[in-house]
């Protein structure tokens, strides 16, 4: 797979997560500050857009950055911001499927609206440390041995083709049978109540996990699921990690916000899961057919995903209102 090195030097890998501590900081001081509260459309709209702002704006210092370094050039910096957006339209699209498996836990458990703040603010800290690990395993194996590339095509292929045949239906399993959260519940002292949005309590004189901390482990599982896919499907942009890493964590750190603003009509997209297996099966191809140095253009991949995912909203919002009427 033929692209331009790699831009991660210790100036950007600084600069970049300098951004996401201090983005952190900002929400958790304002979650401290507003204290458990059910997060209205309005703030959740407000959120999104100021992390939306940040990426794009992290995106811009990156283009003139690389443009102004005459090592990159402005080639370079075009390349390299175009796939940072690829990657994170890719990221944000598949991401959507998540909102339906936190409504799913949420459910389970039982969980006010206005605890389910304070846990998915946890749960973007645990996903963001597990995604940096997956990527840089998964970079130092792309570097190594190519053919990673070719399995990771072929388990997207597979994905999508999967999707496709369900005819779009939700397949998640039912908590109730979950080996891992029986197992977790066998092994660890549960309390039966919640004790406001606290993952740990005090009963009987012993500290006990509360049923909180159980919501917050499968947050995490999830997350690392649906990371399998996600991750691969950037690599198929591009090898470098931290055009890789940096377009992965900054969609991530909007996901909490696209909740709440998306959990009251997510049953709406009626047809956005097609979509999606119709991108993950893009990618997929895109990858196998690189063996015979086959390579699609960014540009041209960017402009299948928005396609793609702009078709089956469309679908769906039309299929909605003449279900209305």
């Amino acid at each position: 797979m033929v692209e331009h090195p790699s831009v991660g030097t210790p100036l950007f890998y600084g600069v970049f997560f300098a951004a996401v501590f201090i983005m952190i900081a900002i929400d958790m001081m304002s979650l401290r500050k507003s204290g458990a509260h059910k997060v209205s459309v309005k703030e959740a709209l407000a959120w999104s857009a100021v992390w939306v702002a940040v990426s794009c704006l992290f995106a811009g210092w990156l283009y003139f950055e690389l443009a102004g370094n005459p090592v990159y050039g402005h080639a370079v910096a075009k390349q390299k911001v175009l796939e940072y957006f690829t990657g994170y339209i890719l990221e944000k699209s598949l991401a959507v499927d998540n909102i339906f498996v936190f409504l799913m836990i949420f459910s389970y458990f039982k969980v006010q609206p206005q605890y389910q703040h304070r846990v998915l603010l946890y749960g973007v800290f645990g996903a963001i440390v597990l995604r940096m690990i997956m990527i840089f395993i998964g970079a130092v194996l792309v570097s190594k041995f190519e053919a990673v590339l070719y399995l990771f095509g072929a388990f997207l292929l597979y994905t999508g083709i999967k999707m496709i045949r369900s005819g779009g239906e939700d397949e998640h399993e039912d908590l109730s049978q979950n080996k891992m959260l029986n197992w977790i519940k066998g092994h660890i002292p549960v309390s039966h109540q919640f004790d406001g949005e606290k993952f740990f309590t005090v009963e009987n004189g012993k500290r006990i996990a509360t049923p909180m901390l159980l919501v917050l482990i499968m947050i995490e599982m999830s997350d690392v699921i649906f990371a399998v896919d996600s991750i691969p499907a950037i690599f198929a942009v591009t090898t470098d990690p931290f055009i890789v890493l940096t377009s992965n964590i900054f969609a991530i750190l909007g996901l909490r916000a696209m909740y709440f603003l998306l959990a009251d009509i997510a049953d709406r997209f009626v047809f956005l899961k097609f979509g999606l297996a119709f991108v993950l099966s893009f990618i997929g191809i895109k990858m196998l057919i690189m063996y015979f140095n086959v390579h699609i253009p960014v540009g041209v991949s960017l402009a299948v995903v928005f396609g793609a995912l702009g078709v089956s909203i469309l679908i769906s919002l039309m299929y909605n209102r003449r279900k209305m009427n």
